[in-house]
């Protein structure tokens, strides 16, 4: 999940109603909604995708990573793209990019039409949480947009929300391919609202443009690039299994329909949600970031652990560890803000795609590693083996234990 800095802000005498803000936040709100339930939207329709195209564990989590891969790269241009042009069209053509993409996998007759398609909504993805901050900084006072920047984890957790349980549902009843084309359409309408609705004001003042050997500086630091691999390392373990594998895990484990896994992954971002917008707040009172940090990665661990290898049969205590996950997995939103107050205030943008590059990198690369890994053990009629998934997951503590050791290398560094 990626969030920038309030590069510019507009005066308050230039500030616009509160009903046209009030606007913007409502429709950027529903791009993150829309780009989160695209993003995970392969966790509900395993077994359908893997039969229409035929593909085996390695080559689904190929295919579902296509939107990291795009993402990472495209991600790095949006924020430059946004401060160039008129942001509310530039979003418009992002969310048309995510709506053509949903609508191309949902008549793909072969996989590597299935993975452009799947890239295409990665890419035009990659503009939702840049967009958001950008307009809305537009939009309210230096005063209130704290508060706004705060309320994005809350439609990042209905999206992932939304992706699981309703889609599911819809999978079910009307079958993956109709419901990804009704999603394809929502996203041109939210295209057309932002094109014909929004009027973006006049700014009256910028902050300066960073020099080229200012980012030289910043991918020279050591500091940046152990916060985008612990990043990545903390955050990854979630994507993962929200995104792809938790739901067909669950239903081989605790023998749950598809359905029920569904709501029981929703525990996983529901406490994503409250943890990163709690644990940020308890991170302003308190001030000890990587304390906050450390038992968020311990609680993750814990959790996820329990989940994967103890197979507890009563499903309320499921869903309370997968909540537990998640919201232990909210306190790497803390290390983007370490990065701004490690770098100049004019490169934050920059160093939050550096970020969150983390992110997208080791998703692209441990969603087809974990169905690789699937694949080495044989099939059951229903799939694959509980044992299977045991060895395959294994790969998810030790990302966190390794975030660990990362998050003490740069504690280290901040105190040099």
């Amino acid at each position: 999940m990626n969030t920038v800095s309030n590069p510019t802000l507009t005066s308050p005498s230039a500030m616009p109603g509160r009903s046209s803000a009030l606007l913007v936040l409502i429709l950027s709100s529903f791009f993150l909604l829309y780009k989160y339930v695209l993003q995970v939207s392969p966790s509900v329709m395993t077994q359908e995708l893997m039969q229409a195209f035929h593909l085996n564990g390695a080559e689904l989590g190929f295919l579902a990573a296509g939107f990291f891969y795009a993402y990472m790269f495209v991600q790095l241009a949006a924020g430059p793209l946004l401060d160039q042009f008129n942001p509310r069209y530039i979003t418009a053509m992002a969310l048309l990019c995510c709506a053509a993409g949903a609508i191309l996998f949902s008549v793909s007759q072969s996989f590597m039409v299935a993975f452009v398609a799947r890239a295409l909504m990665g890419a035009g993805a990659a503009f939702a949480t840049v967009s958001y901050l950008k307009l809305t900084a537009f939009y309210f006072s230096a005063k209130k947009y704290a508060f706004v920047s705060g309320f994005l984890t809350f439609p990042v957790m209905l999206g992932a929300l939304m992706g699981q349980t309703p889609l599911a549902y819809f999978v079910d009843k009307f079958g993956w391919q109709h419901s990804l084309y009704v999603t394809g359409l929502c996203g041109i309408v939210l295209a057309l609202c932002f094109a014909l609705l929004i009027k973006s004001p006049k700014m009256d003042a910028a902050t300066k443009a960073p020099k080229l050997a200012e980012y030289w500086q910043l991918l020279k630091s050591k500091r940046n690039w152990l916060l985008t691999f612990y990043s990545g390392l903390a955050f990854c373990p979630l994507a993962v299994f929200g995104g792809l594998w938790g739901d067909p895990f669950l239903q081989a484990a605790y023998h749950v329909d598809k359905t029920h896994a569904a709501e029981l992954v929703s525990m996983v971002f529901l406490g994503l949600g409250l943890g990163g917008t709690f644990l940020g707040w308890l991170a302003t009172r308190i001030d000890e970031r990587f304390t906050i940090m450390t038992s968020g990665l311990l609680l993750s661990l814990v959790c996820l652990t329990l989940v994967v290898y103890w197979n507890v049969e009563n499903l309320w205590y499921v869903a309370s560890l997968l909540f537990g996950f998640g919201f232990g997995t909210g306190a790497f939103m803390l290390g983007f803000v370490l990065g701004k107050e490690c770098n100049p205030l004019p490169l934050a943008a920059t160093v939050i795609a550096l970020i969150n590059s983390g992110d997208a990198l080791l998703g692209a690369v441990t969603e087809p590693a974990v169905g690789r890994l699937l694949d080495v053990f044989p099939h059951t009629s229903a799939g694959f083996s509980l044992h299977a998934y045991h060895w395959a997951f294994s790969i998810l503590p030790l990302f966190l234990l390794l975030a660990f050791v990362l998050l003490r290398k740069v504690a280290g560094e901040m105190k040099t």
